[in-house]
């Protein structure tokens, strides 16, 4: 048995939905190189991978208000500067992604479940617009049946809303799906819409750990899910 089938009591779920950035891949060098690109073009110093990894997790919109305010709080960030500098990020960040990586095990869980034919689906606050591409660049594109974007839907997670439309999309249950994801937007909305959560430790939670969340299960790799554990007993 499994630690995923031991949160379904003995059986598989039929949908897994996952988060992208700080789950699948670590996309925070590209996200940074984009931050720091809008802002010397806006006059400004760079922010670096490291304050841009505490950043992120809420969409472009956010992190660019974030960059400009140099802190996770935004609020005295004037619209019409956001604008401009989200237009420069936003075309700095289409140039490529050739600095984001998949995380270890990713693969490989995916393919266990693939393999038995679990539906897939991508939740998250990135612009829909970059995640097909990136999917292909980095050869994750074909797993997943449904991708929602930060800007699908009115709403982004923490809000439940994507949770709840792919779950219709699939013909599927609360109760026989998953979320997993990095950060507490990801364990938040599972929450709201009465899904397990498995969290991972390596991703951006704004500098906490993923655990003060409290989700279903936390795990340092994808695989520790998929992995027998009939022998840890």
């Amino acid at each position: 048995m499994t630690r995923l089938e031991q949160l379904f009591d003995g059986q598989l779920p039929r949908l897994v939905m996952f988060d992208l950035d700080g789950t699948l891949m670590d996309s925070v060098p590209d996200l940074a190189a984009a931050v720091d690109k809008m802002l010397m073009l806006l006059g400004r110093e760079p922010a670096g991978i490291a304050r841009v990894r505490d950043w992120v997790g809420n969409g472009s919109k956010v992190l660019v208000r974030r960059a400009l305010a140099g802190k996770l709080q935004h609020d005295g960030v004037a619209d019409e500067l956001a604008d401009e500098a989200l237009a420069l990020f936003m075309q700095a960040y289409s140039g490529g992604h050739q600095l984001t990586t998949v995380y270890p095990g990713v693969r490989e869980c995916l393919d266990w479940l693939r393999e038995r034919d679990v539906k897939l689906s991508i939740i998250t606050n990135k612009p829909a617009q970059f995640i097909e591409p990136l999917l292909e660049e980095k050869g994750l594109a074909g797993y997943f049946q449904w991708l929602v974007g930060g800007d699908t839907l009115p709403q982004q997670k923490p809000d439940p809303a994507a949770l709840l439309w792919v779950m219709s999309q699939a013909g599927v249950e609360p109760d026989a799906s998953l979320f997993v994801g990095d950060s507490r937007n990801d364990v938040r909305a599972a929450k709201a819409a009465a899904v397990s959560c498995v969290a991972l430790t390596y991703g951006y939670n704004h500098g906490e750990p993923i655990a003060n969340e409290a989700p279903t299960l936390v795990l340092d790799d994808l695989r520790e899910l998929v992995a027998s554990i009939s022998g840890l007993r």
